[in-house]
């Protein structure tokens, strides 16, 4: 599984996060304006020839600033994070974001692409259209990252650094959903991510707030980062991909408690007179069965 940390901005802080074993190091340009920041190349340098990989989020999409910043930094990868609704979870129209991954993609296609998707903290917009944004964007990206929506969002038109987890049952199907590697962001911290990367069977995890130090009155410093945090975040990453087996293992043994279930149920039906709580009761057998398969099946992908 990914460990991925996020908001690294000098490379003393990339050498830690190395050393940690982080595996993908992220990095952000806060502005089209200032583009160009020698130490955030420094970081990108620095994880060239090591075990890590490197991310960069341009917060702006302008085509000739985005080449310009590509050419100057040659990152492993470019994850871009609109919103990608309004700040009613209405849709938006999305062909001109779509457009310009695939044309980044053919202008540098040495440059893998990550897209978050967004996905609403639980409670929040039920009809929010999740899965079809993943439909939307997974044939024009490498990676997806989901991270949590909550309509008004901490840096206006891009989602990201709210500190608070997603609906993991909706995070679990976008995973599930996704022709490609989906990485778990929002709100993760050393003490909630081993639950959800159980939960959500995500190819990892991201972290940028709960990680970062805190000030006098317990709020997060951005772009200063705790390596004891740190440190226990990855530790908790690589004890989930450890238990997965187990999980794998328990998830066999559900699917055949489910089946034999099934048909009992089944073989139990009057021949005349069916109830409906009796259909019910099997129509949710049938898709408990379905959405453990589907689990099952990503446990092997990931292997």
């Amino acid at each position: 599984m990914l460990a991925q940390i996020y908001e690294i901005q000098i490379p003393q802080e990339a050498e830690k996060c190395i050393a940690l074993g982080v595996d993908r190091i992220g990095s952000v340009l806060l502005s089209a304006e200032e583009w160009k920041q020698p130490a955030i190349r420094d970081v990108l340098t620095l994880t060239k020839g090591t075990h890590a990989t490197n991310s960069l989020i341009p917060l702006f999409n302008d085509w000739d600033t985005l080449c310009r910043a590509m050419d100057y930094y040659r990152p492993h990868f470019v994850h871009f994070c609109e919103t990608l609704t309004d700040a009613k979870a209405n849709p938006i129209d999305l062909t001109r974001l779509i457009l310009l991954q695939e044309k980044l993609k053919n202008a540098f296609p040495e440059i893998g692409i990550v897209r978050s998707i967004p996905v609403p903290a639980p409670g929040l917009a039920p009809e929010f259209p999740c899965l079809d944004l993943v439909r939307s964007f997974e044939s024009v990206s490498d990676f997806l990252l989901i991270d949590t929506w909550l309509g008004k969002e901490p840096v206006e038109g891009f989602v990201g650094i709210t500190g608070k987890l997603p609906d993991l049952k909706r995070a679990l199907k976008a995973v599930l959903q996704s022709s490609i590697p989906v990485i778990l962001a929002g709100g993760l911290s050393p003490e909630n991510v081993f639950d959800a990367l159980i939960e959500v069977l995500p190819a990892g995890a991201d972290s940028c707030t709960h990680t970062n130090q805190v000030d006098a009155s317990g709020r997060a410093i951005r772009f200063k980062k705790d390596f004891m945090k740190v440190e226990k975040f990855v530790k908790e990453i690589r004890r989930a991909e450890a238990a997965m087996p187990s999980v794998k293992e328990q998830m066999q043994k559900h699917l055949a408690e489910l089946s034999e279930e099934l048909q009992l149920r089944i073989a139990a039906l009057p021949a005349h007179s069916v109830r409906p709580q009796q259909l019910l009761a099997i129509e949710d057998l049938e898709e408990e069965i379905a959405l453990t398969e589907k689990k099952l099946r990503r446990l092997n992908i990931s292997k």
